[in-house]
Formats: structure tokens, sequence, C-alpha cells
């Protein structure tokens, strides 16, 4: 079938596996071209299909050359529809990571439940015996909890009042007023269930029980922090009243783990065009800024340069892992650079609909948004003919 991309919002419901194929050998092409590392052996990545999941997935096996297992639920294609991206990419990791010599297994499913937790516990004690990096890179609009059956959904809203701000459809070049209600106590109660750290907290006291977790085990969740900009809608919101929860796991983590000589983090991550990050008001104009300014300064980073830096630098680097004065692992921090931050507060004054391509990367965020799923990417060619239908290796 001739595949094109259809969109719903800040949804794009079709993938195309070849595009898919070539982002992720873009990424391994990336890897390879850099040093290698001295770091994991065996890496669990629990939401490894897009993003910094998949990055961190791809640096363990190219850069560190360790054997990987991810967790990821995505579907496969089924009739006239594709499968999604997540799925054509982890297809096409399985493939690489073959080729290369590495091994490397994919159980597909809900990472929240108790069955997908013993089915991966079980494929470490036979494949691997042991893991000593866990990546959770989980993100997810619901959650049913294992052990209640409550099911909880998240909502991207700010705390204690409305907010209004700048906001840009990055389809049409639209830009807008955005005003979100507060959310509820519920509400955040059912954001923070959904993602905080208490799924973080199950898989490593589950991994740990039951011997699965190497002699001082490496754990790094991520988040973000990002501008006053964003702050009412996201770090001052629902979401970072979560991020705020996935810290304090990190915290009883680390010294749950330090027992054995192990170690948890959070790490901060630069802003980036994801599927997650597309659904929150203002952050796609404010990530649109950002990308021209750090562009021009030639220090922009995409997903596997964040991950390569965050591994060679910082969890496996030289000297002790550096951490801000909360315990945070901070590859934000070209990001948040003073004079960087000023000059997008500086754009950000000025941004209308009418100058919105002249003053930021708008274009190069909407191009990104449809390379995440395998459209808009060099060397394809969308007039062809393609089968949809895609198998993983290794797919247990």
């Amino acid at each position: 079938m001739i595949i094109q991309p259809k969109t719903r919002g800040f949804i794009c419901t079709t993938a195309h596996p070849e595009g898919c194929a070539q982002q992720v050998q873009r990424q391994i092409d990336y890897v390879n071209a850099q040093p290698s590392i001295t770091g994991p052996r065996n890496v669990l990545v629990i939401g490894a299909s897009t993003g910094y999941g998949l990055a961190s997935r791809i640096v363990s096996s190219f850069a560190a050359g360790a054997n990987t297992i991810g967790v990821y639920f995505d579907k496969a294609a089924e009739g006239a529809r594709t499968a999604s991206a997540g799925w054509y990419n982890s297809a096409a990791f399985e493939e690489a990571a073959a080729a290369a010599g590495r091994k490397s297994f994919s159980i597909v499913g809900d990472a929240f439940s108790d069955e997908i937790k013993a089915k991966t516990i079980d494929l470490i004690r036979t494949e691997l015996g042991q893991i000593d990096l866990v990546v959770y890179s989980v993100a997810s609009p619901r959650r049913t909890h294992p052990k209640t059956g409550e099911t909880f959904s998240s909502v991207i809203k700010p705390l204690g009042g409305t907010y209004t701000n700048k906001t840009v459809n990055f389809h049409s070049g639209e830009v807008s007023q955005a005003t979100i209600e507060p959310a509820t106590e519920d509400e955040l109660r059912q954001t923070i269930a959904v993602m905080g750290g208490e799924d973080w907290q199950m898989w490593i006291d589950e991994l740990e029980q039951a011997g699965a977790l190497a002699e001082g085990a490496t754990t790094v969740a991520y988040s973000y922090i990002g501008p006053e900009i964003t702050h009412a809608v996201y770090r001052e919101g629902t979401i970072g009243a979560a991020k705020n929860d996935l810290e304090a796991t990190a915290k009883r983590l680390n010294e749950q783990l330090s027992t054995n000589g192990g170690r948890a983090f959070v790490s901060v991550n630069k802003a980036l065009v994801t599927q997650s990050s597309s659904a929150i008001p203002v952050v796609p104009l404010y990530i649109s800024a950002l990308y021209k300014v750090m562009k021009e300064k030639g220090i922009h980073e995409g997903c596997i340069e964040q991950m390569y830096r965050l591994f060679s630098e910082r969890l496996y680097g030289k000297n002790e892992t550096l951490v801000d004065e909360k315990g945070l692992i901070r590859v934000d921090d070209w990001e948040m650079r003073p004079e960087i931050q000023a000059e997008v507060a500086e754009v950000w004054a000025k941004l209308s609909t009418e100058n919105v391509y002249d003053l930021s990367d708008l274009e190069g965020y909407r191009r990104e948004f449809f390379q995440l799923f395998g459209f808009e990417t060099d060397g394809i060619d969308y007039e062809a003919d393609v089968n949809p239908e895609v198998n993983i290796t290794n797919l247990r």
C-alpha cells in the first residue's frame, strides 16, 4: 500500500516502515561515529520504542556493546491500518542489533501490569542472567493499577489557577492564546498515579526480589524542567507534580540500591519534539523558538545526541556522576544557559502568526514531528508501494 501521513490533532495515525527504519539507522550511524563507552553489559529499557527510550537502547547496544531487552506497548499492522511508529522503530533496531552481533529481545505489552513484569524477569533469567542498567522511559496517558484494578488518566493542566499563554498549531502556523482551567484534586491524584514514580519503584522491587538486578546496578528515569515560559502548564502543573514524585522515588531507590553498590538517578533532559511534548499547549511554540536559537549557536541536540552525552559523560564517564543540588543529572544544561533562555524570551515576546516562521524554527518542528512517524525523511519514496506488515525479530 502507499502510506501517507494522516493526522488527528497532535497524533499521526499512520506510520511508514521504511521511513522509521531510516530514522533508526541515522541514530545508529551517529552512535557508531562516536567513541565507544565502557558501561552497562545487560540493559532493560522500559518504554523502548520511541524518543529517549529508543535512543537509550541504541546507545546501550551500539556504543556500549550491551545486550538489551526493550519493553513497549505498540501495535502491529492490521488490515488497512499501519503498525505504530514504535513497532517499526523496534523492528529496525532488532534487525540492526542482530546484524551487529548484539543480543536483543522485545516484549510488547502493558509495562504497568504484573504479567509483563513477570514475563520480563523470566526472559532476563533465561537469556541474560542479570541486568545492570534499568532505563525507565514510560509515557502513557493512562495506567491501570496492577493491585487495585483502578484505571487512572493523566491531564495536562495548571494547578491553583487558570493559565493563559501563547501556543501554536504547528500544522497551520497559527499562533493563538491557549487558556487552560486548573486541575481538580482528583485529576492531580490520577496524573501522579500515571506519570509519577510508583511503577518505577514496582519494577525495581520485583527485579531485585527476583535476583535479576546485578550488584552495583544503575537505574535512571527521565524528566524535564524547562523555562518559566512553560512552568505553569508543565513544571508547576500536574505533570510537574508527577515529576516531583518521580524524583522523590529516585531518592528512595538510590538508598535502596546503594546497599548493594547500586545507584538511581533522574536525568533532566532537553526539550525535544516527541509525541508527548506535542500534546502540551505552549510547549511546541517554545521548542520552535528554542530550536532556532540553539541551531544558530551550533549546540542543538536531538534524542540520540542527548542520550549519548548522558551515557558517555554522566552515567558512565571517567568521573563521578555530576548532579545538581537536588541530585538530578542535568543534560538540559545547554538549553538552560542564561544567554540561550534570554534570547528565547526575547523571541517569545514577538511571536505571532505573521512572523512565526521567520522568528522560530516551526518548520523544523513540523518536519521533525512527521519524522517521528517515518515521514518527510530524505531518501524515501512515499509514492511507492510498501508492505505495512513488518515482523519484529526476537519478539517474546
